[in-house]
């Protein structure tokens, strides 16, 4: 292949929308694609005959190709071949091959692309690539594919953007004993002379796809056993590896099939394949991916053996599998334009998963814990300057992946719960229908959601909804009362977790709606619309804005309100949402400056009795954020605050207890595991002994002695207390395991050690053979709750750069969240300084966004440590933690 940069591969991308896009003289209508992968070499051969349609008189043709060898073109129209030998040339940059040619080609004629091809089965977990597994001692692979965003292009030649529909009819050729996958079902299957000189194999042929974006595409060769059911109107299966029980597919395939008819009933529209497979890939790099009709998983996201996995995985599972499940219509379907619109795709399926549990399991209330989960996770990404708007506008490939990130998914998300409480929720769903049916099979932008749920409600809601789309951030909600009028007066200005708002930041004004909660209900029509209104409320004995919290705003009361409120919450006045979301904001607020840490660290302690798994899991995040923040605080200070949340928490873990029946409450099964993990972690000894003695009994032979519930808090608690002969048990635990969620809980515990030594042995598994490239992050997480992990990540990333960026290339995702983990745990100034002076003069092209959020974070910390570490040591010696003297009590 040719790589000059000339200017023929410089005119390649079309650049008129602010965007590098194929230019539009060509469109693809159909696609034939033959490959045929070589196990032996990690390489493949490919074919692929592109029938097209000439938009303008042209003499060239460019199309997305990454990582591919062409060895021919063809190129013919009417029948005829236009030239036999035509000049390629291929911008790197974008991403690009451009093919030229004498004869022009005219528009409105159809014409056809044929080119041959080698591509690599390689092991970044993108493309067409290899992923690997042992079975009876001996390393097996499989080849399978990744591609959105943007690698569609790295497995064939291809018009790699989501707009750019077609057709699409795979061939696979393999050894006759390879399970062979794709989108479609199979239509033939015939023995065919291997290309790749190993004998006689099958070619297996799919029916022809429907119109559907490259992204989408999917295709599997490998050894494979399955699980099916018929209790959908099309076959729904799970495939894995053989190393793998299948029957752990089977909670996935039967609440798929369950999920597709209730989808199909809720959309008022069929699932248009003719059969659903969802397979446990052994490398995956995301959680899944919804490929049309073949979705594709990491191993811990679809299988799940009750007997060593926990309530926790099982809602995880759920939540996946529904969210791909709803990817099927709402992305796959009907899809963005381009991919500043990824949050039509990823906000709606987070927000159906969460609907379509709620519904199958409203014993789990999934929507009390979206306010500590999703909204929070939203919230505390968008109060960095370095955030984006959900609709953000990417120009280039590396751009793209990104954006796959709390603001797209949780943000969005938030965005239609605010949207349907507004509406209400069957109104948001028959526009939801309308949307669907007018845009089936086509491509959509914002505005055209927008357009269905005004048609279906009669309101405006693309004037109301586009200012939280398109712009980023949200505000913070100022309360003030006038008690002898009865009125509330309400101010919304930007919210900065940096607490240093610019004048020109602060010029967007949301649409606000206050969901006003009195002894009376809920007013849901009131909406705050300018920078500051007054309203008139029947008194101002009881009232908390934010109604169970499905606003996208943080409220900032007066003290006096506050402890109202806290007493409100003891007589049964605030929803669980309420309570949670109130504390949340109030850590929120305190954190940034709009209020002193002493006060969230008192509401938080008022809240000792909370009856509330949820609740309780928001204050002991309060907590640990907390925490996080003074982890380079003097030792007397950092032992204080663990003993304020043991003396929270300690009598609660104790009276709930660490044993579990088999059929436990599913709220009650976390709220065990929740209160052990934290109050052991925090230092209970009561606890660390137990934890101790279970641990002695599992390695002892006793698989049963550590419920799935609270493994992962065991193997901390005595790490944390232990030595080398714990951690050689759960290393080996790692190591031999069959169960991905069992192993994924030893490697994740192997970041809880707090000895030099140990420190050393975790940081040398991420970059070793033991470790898949989808798991890097996973040891490397518990470093950071404590100082000496967080100094020693710093020097890990600093001192093996080339081989961190060797194993999670910087296109990918992976690399960002490493970067993330390795600076983001620091607390000052000076430390950002070094990792600022690290990276200049180095390119963080593809983790640029990451790395500057890391950088906003330690700022944000340094300036609260700044404001309130007084504060902070005075109430700590006020409630009997600290000495006067900063020593222990």
């Amino acid at each position: 292949m040719c790589r000059a940069k000339d200017d023929l591969a410089a005119a390649s991308v079309d650049v008129s929308k602010g965007r590098e896009v194929l230019p539009a003289n060509v469109k693809p209508v159909h696609y034939s694609l033959t490959l045929e992968p070589d196990f032996e070499k990690f390489t493949y051969e490919g074919e692929v005959v592109i029938d097209l349609e000439v938009k303008e008189d042209t003499t060239s043709i460019a199309l997305n190709t990454l990582d591919l060898d062409i060895h021919s073109t063809r190129i013919s129209a009417g029948g005829n071949e236009i030239t036999s030998s035509p000049k390629l040339a291929y911008n790197e940059d974008a991403q690009v091959t451009t093919i030229a040619f004498d004869k022009s080609i005219s528009a409105g004629s159809k014409a056809q692309l044929v080119q041959t091809f080698t591509g690599q089965l390689n092991d970044k977990m993108a493309g067409f690539y290899r992923s690997s597994y042992k079975h009876n001692g001996t390393t097996k692979y499989l080849a399978t594919t990744q591609m959105e965003p943007t690698d569609a292009r790295r497995a064939f030649p291809c018009f790699d953007e989501p707009a750019l529909k077609a057709e699409y009819t795979i061939t696979l050729i393999a050894d006759k004993h390879l399970t062979c996958l794709s989108n479609m079902d199979q239509v033939s299957e015939k023995k065919v002379e291997s290309k790749i000189g190993a004998g006689e194999k099958k070619a297996v042929t799919f029916r022809k796809t429907p119109l559907m974006s490259s992204y989408l595409l999917a295709f599997i060769v490998g050894e494979l056993n399955c699980v099916e059911t018929n209790d959908f109107r099309v076959p729904v299966r799970v495939f894995a590896t053989p190393d793998k029980d299948i029957e752990h597919g089977r909670f996935s395939v039967d609440l798929a099939a369950k999920t597709l008819d209730f989808y199909e009933k809720t959309f008022d529209s069929k699932f248009p394949l003719p059969k659903m497979d969802m397979v446990a890939i052994p490398d995956f790099s995301a959680g899944a991916m919804e490929n049309w009709g073949l979705i594709t998983y990491r191993v811990v996201d679809v299988l799940f053996d009750p007997k060593t996995s926990g309530a926790s995985t099982k809602e995880r599972i759920a939540e996946v599998v529904q969210h791909e499940l709803a990817h099927q219509w709402f992305g796959n379907l009907v899809t963005m334009d381009f991919w500043e619109g990824l949050w039509l795709n990823e906000g709606f399926a987070t927000w159906m998963s969460w609907y379509s549990c709620d519904r199958f399991y409203p014993e789990w209330k999934v929507w009390q814990s979206y306010v500590t989960d999703t909204l929070q996770g939203a919230l505390s990404l968008d109060s960095l300057r370095s955030s984006h708007p959900i609709e953000v506008p990417v120009k280039r490939a590396d751009e793209i992946n990104q954006i796959f990130d709390a603001i797209s998914y949780s943000k969005g998300s938030c965005v239609l719960r605010m949207i349907s409480k507004y509406l209400g929720e069957e109104t948001f769903m028959e526009g939801i229908r309308q949307y669907l049916k007018k845009h089936a099979y086509g491509n959509t932008k914002t505005e055209d959601l927008w357009a269905a749920l005004s048609d279906a409600s009669g309101k405006p809601v693309e004037k109301i909804m586009d200012i939280w789309t398109k712009n980023v951030g949200y505000p913070v909600v100022t309360v003030t009362e006038d008690a002898g009028s009865n009125t509330l007066k309400v101010k919304q200005n930007r919210f900065l977790r940096t607490a240093d708002v610019k004048p020109e930041e602060d010029k967007t004004l949301f649409p606000v709606f206050l969901g006003l909660r009195t002894k009376n209900g809920v007013d849901e029509n009131l909406t705050l619309s300018e920078r500051e209104q007054e309203f008139k409320v029947q008194d101002t004995d009881f009232f908390k804005l934010n109604a169970d919290h499905s606003g996208i705003y943080r409220t900032l009361y007066s003290p006096s309100r506050l402890e109202k409120l806290g007493k409100a919450a003891t007589e049964g006045l605030l929803s669980v949402e309420d309570r949670a979301g109130m504390i949340a904001d109030a850590g929120a607020l305190a954190s940034s400056g709009y209020g002193k840490t002493s006060g969230i660290l008192s509401l938080v302690k008022s809240f000792h009795s909370e009856p509330e798994f949820v609740v309780w899991s928001e204050l002991l995040s309060r907590i640990s954020t907390i925490r996080s923040a003074w982890v380079f605080e003097p030792e007397a200070t950092r032992n204080a605050l663990k003993s304020f949340q043991r003396s929270l928490i300690s009598s609660q873990a104790h009276n709930k207890g660490w044993n579990f029946a088999p059929d436990e409450d599913h709220i009650q099964a976390q709220f065990k595991a929740l209160l052990f993990g934290s109050a052991g972690l925090a230092g209970d000894e009561k606890i660390i002994e137990a934890a101790k003695d279970m641990f002695a009994k599992f390695q002892g032979g006793d698989r049963s002695a550590i419920h799935p519930n609270i493994r992962g808090s065991v193997y901390a608690i005595v790490l944390r207390n232990g030595g080398q002969d714990e951690y050689d048990a759960i290393l080996q635990e790692y190591q031999t395991a069959n169960d991905a969620d069992e192993r994924n809980t030893a490697l994740r515990s192997l970041g809880r050690v707090n000895t030099a030594e140990l420190i050393e042995r975790s940081l040398a598994l991420p970059l070793s053979d033991q470790v898949k490239g989808q798991d890097v992050y996973l040891p490397l997480a518990g470093l950071r709750n404590e100082a000496q992990g967080i100094d020693a990540l710093w020097r890990w990333m600093t001192s093996n750069w080339e081989a961190i960026e060797k194993k999670c290339p910087p296109g990918l995702t992976m690399l960002s969240s490493v970067v993330q983990m390795c600076t983001s745990g620091f607390t000052t100034e000076a430390q950002l300084k070094e990792v600022q002076t690290w990276f200049e003069g180095r390119s963080t092209k593809g983790f640029d966004r990451a790395l500057e959020q890391s950088y906003d974070s330690v700022r944000a910390k340094a300036k609260w440590l700044a404001r309130d570490q007084g504060d902070v040591e005075a109430w700590l010696q006020k409630e009997g933690f600290l000495g006067p003297e900063g020593g222990k009590l």
